[in-house]
């Protein structure tokens, strides 16, 4: 048993869906789930029509239609039969999106969020799953929302594990192709939920531990995990064998080419993840498995942009305790703002942090009651695993250093 996931730009267009043909009949595809993404930039169009539709006065339908408009181009390349049944059920989901809009009554983002931005996923499954068996692959679509069950935190949901395992393993889907979606789930009231930015891994991750999967691939548009993103950093190696550890660690710095949450799932059952090019899907790529030594050995560069440096200091000089430095991570937890880095003196606390769900201006205004108050906003925060000094130097070089942290393995530096 296998599971795939293929990403947004991987089938960004009609030849990007062929190519996942081209993958599946190269490495095989029996007793294997696909999870596949939205189509290119949908979930960031999505994103938009979200936007608009809560803004007083704006007119969204243009937005609506010129995503209709893409995903018809690219079901006219891979139909010839204009009358093939995939063009209703496309145009059904396209309906069912203006449905949803025009009869909603919550005016909660994080909600309406969900409920519309997991059209994308379910519209590309469909094309995909309709044009693999129209070429023979016979397959069965999923409806991923049926099988992953989470709490009702929008946006940011959390699988109910128990639940999930059992849905799935009562679903006989060991043998075959399946067809399903990265990213979205649903609640107990069957209310779709999504697992957060770039989840579609996460969802990968799930459906192998829940079928005590042999393997996980992710199939992307690089050779594999390198050492740097190679849209920022100009010189880049492939990293051929990492452990989960390491993996887990350089998620979580922001390495962009796995979820942070994948690997966990993965690991308690030691199912090897690789990642590969779905260009020259027969390469080897990376491999994530247990106890493996990063291979080649040499420093891990990572960056996260749009970062928030938030100083704290105490209004009457005192220290800055535990009692305080909770209190601290309380108000981060309500308002769900991640913290990539901690520094702290005896009367300061610094951090840098990540708003992706825009809660920082309501974060300031609590803590100015109990701390003056200094902050950053548009900040960079990079990264070096496993550093050697003549890389910290190249990566200070013109830099605007505002704090900067070193431990054993990691060396960390905020910049504007």
């Amino acid at each position: 048993m296998r599971v795939f996931k293929f990403g947004g730009a991987s089938v960004k267009d009609a030849n990007g869906v062929k190519n996942v043909l081209n993958v599946l009949k190269e490495t095989g595809y029996s007793n294997l789930v696909v999870v596949v993404s939205a189509m290119g930039k949908t979930t960031n169009a999505l994103e938009d029509l979200v936007a608009l539709y809560l803004k007083e006065g704006a007119e969204f339908k243009p937005l609506i239609q010129d995503l209709e408009h893409y995903h018809k181009e690219i079901l006219e390349t891979l139909f010839e039969d204009k009358k093939h049944s995939v063009f209703k059920r496309v145009k059904k989901l396209f309906k069912d999106m203006q449905t949803t809009l025009k009869r909603n009554k919550s005016t909660q983002y994080d909600y309406i969020y969900d409920q519309i931005v997991s059209f994308g996923e379910l519209i590309s499954t469909t094309i995909i799953s309709e044009y693999l068996n129209h070429e023979g692959l016979k397959n069965e679509w999923l409806d991923a929302r049926n099988f992953i069950k989470t709490d009702n935190t929008y946006r940011d949901a959390q699988v109910n594990w128990e639940t999930t395992q059992k849905k799935i393993q009562e679903k006989d889907i060991k043998n075959g192709l399946s067809i399903t979606q990265g990213f979205i789930g649903s609640d107990d009231n069957n209310f779709t939920t999504t697992l957060g930015r770039e989840g579609s891994d996460y969802t990968a991750g799930i459906f192998a531990y829940c079928l005590n999967a042999d393997s996980v691939s992710i199939w992307k548009d690089v050779p594999g995990v390198l050492n740097a993103d190679p849209r920022v950093f100009d010189k880049t190696e492939l990293l051929s064998h990492i452990s989960y550890e390491e993996a887990i660690e350089l998620a979580f710095y922001g390495a962009s080419v796995i979820h942070p949450k994948t690997i966990q799932p993965l690991q308690r059952k030691e199912i090897p993840l690789y990642v590969k090019s779905f260009l020259k899907p027969m390469n080897e790529g990376t491999s994530v498995k247990k106890g493996q030594p990063l291979d080649p050995h040499l420093p891990c560069y990572i960056v996260k942009k749009n970062q928030i440096l938030v100083s704290l200091s105490s209004l009457d000089f005192s220290f800055i305790v535990e009692d305080m430095v909770s209190e601290i991570f309380s108000l981060l937890h309500q308002y769900q703002i991640k913290v990539d880095l901690i520094q702290n003196s005896a009367i300061s606390f610094s951090l840098c942090l990540d708003d992706k769900f825009n809660h920082l201006d309501e974060l300031l205004a609590k803590l100015k009651i109990k701390f003056k108050v200094t902050y950053n906003t548009g900040v960079s925060l990079f990264t070096i695993r496993h550093f050697t000094n003549e890389a910290i130097k190249s990566l200070e070089t013109n830099k605007d250093i505002l704090l900067k942290q070193i431990t054993r393995e990691t060396y960390q530096m905020v910049s504007r």
